[in-house]
């Protein structure tokens, strides 16, 4: 695996390194002593599996609030997403930034996200699958976003939205998830 420190602290872009030959590829996607050269460890406690029907659909921005705080490590195995990320720090050099890159079956590229950043992604094509490496159980009570249009992010999202759940479409603005904090 390759780690490429990005501009947000503590994220990384991770390629992987298969190894082909006639019967098709063989590729690590973890390695505990190659997590740790980037100070990963905690342990991936829960793996998820979505599954997108629709080119355009977005889902988040979402995160999870202490104690409950995760690091995710997430891979596109079927199509394309754009993928985005949002640092949520208060104390961070690089708070309310984000970067955003394309994860596809082809490409085979991980991202490596920090607890305090949120999350999303849009499909750039039908039929989109990733699978999430989580830190921490999920925690109904602890769970939080901020809306995928929130002008004070100003994401560039590739396509039209095509679909959404409404529960994404209602997430509150930073103003109003960060109530009462100066933004």
């Amino acid at each position: 695996m390759i780690f490429h420190e990005t501009v947000l602290e503590g994220a990384y872009i991770i390629d992987l390194e298969p190894f082909s030959d006639e019967r098709g590829f063989f590729a690590r996607t973890f390695c505990k002593r190659e997590f740790a050269t980037i100070g990963h460890n905690k342990e991936f406690v829960q793996f998820n599996h979505s599954h997108s029907n629709q080119k355009g659909t977005l889902r988040g921005l979402h995160f999870q609030m202490p104690p409950h705080a995760e690091i995710k490590l997430i891979r596109c195995i079927k199509g394309s997403v754009f993928d985005v990320i949002v640092d949520l720090r208060h104390q961070s050099p690089t708070f309310l930034q984000h970067i955003g890159v394309e994860l596809s079956e082809q490409n085979m590229r991980m991202i490596y996200v920090p607890e305090g950043f949120a999350h999303g992604f849009q499909t750039l094509q039908d039929h989109c699958e990733l699978i999430y490496h989580h830190t921490a159980f999920y925690a109904p009570g602890s769970d939080g976003g901020v809306r995928y249009n929130d002008p004070r992010i100003e994401i560039a999202w590739p396509l039209e939205v095509s679909t959404i759940s409404e529960k994404d479409k209602n997430l509150p603005l930073l103003s109003d998830a960060f109530e009462g904090i100066a933004l």
